[in-house]
């Protein structure tokens, strides 16, 4: 089994563990944090990475962590069974899966847009604005600069790709007067 479909279960079963307790939006939280506080740490990052350490011992460590940190024992049994199952090493992708299975629920979808120059604010909430339309769905815009567009912008909402830039429609030119 691949380890994005095994962290999708993990993730699932957590969202359903918070549904039934009333306590995802805590949830959320507190994995945010540690994940967080996994990614900032060395030690603890290779720990969690570690196929060296046994799960038993790695289980005691993060408990340990987990309870100092005075995270909920919902999220330290969770990982307590996580980590006692050899899947520690996994706790980035179900992080990022618990998200955005809690933004699917909610209706949000992130959309990716590059742009060769940053977006005024105007143009941001016009772009917010079309892709609501269009999604019907509240959007999470994440932006970054791609000098290679020219101009324009290129936005990927799932797996639909929207190619409004420069560089995009001149490779549409080079296919019409390539196949005219």
């Amino acid at each position: 089994m691949s380890n994005r479909l095994t962290a999708r279960r993990y993730a699932k079963a957590l969202l359903q563990i918070g549904d039934q307790q009333g306590n995802v939006p805590q949830l959320q939280e507190e994995l945010d944090t540690v994940a967080a506080a996994v990614a900032a740490n060395g030690d603890l990052a290779r720990l969690v990475a570690s196929p060296l350490v046994l799960p038993t011992k790695k289980a005691e460590v993060f408990e340990a962590i987990l309870a100092s940190a005075k995270v909920s024992p919902t999220l330290r049994h969770f990982f307590r069974v996580v980590a006692e199952a050899g899947r520690l090493n996994l706790l980035a992708d179900i992080h990022r899966t618990f998200a955005d299975q809690v933004d699917e629920r909610a209706g949000i979808v992130e959309a990716k847009v590059a742009s060769a120059q940053p977006l005024s604010e105007a143009q941001t909430r016009a772009l917010v604005a079309s892709l609501t339309a269009r999604t019907g769905k509240t959007i999470r815009l994440t932006w970054h600069q791609d000098p290679a567009l020219l101009g324009g912008v290129k936005v990927q909402v799932g797996s639909t790709v929207l190619d409004a830039s420069l560089q995009g429609q001149l490779r549409q030119l080079k296919a019409q007067l390539l196949s005219a």
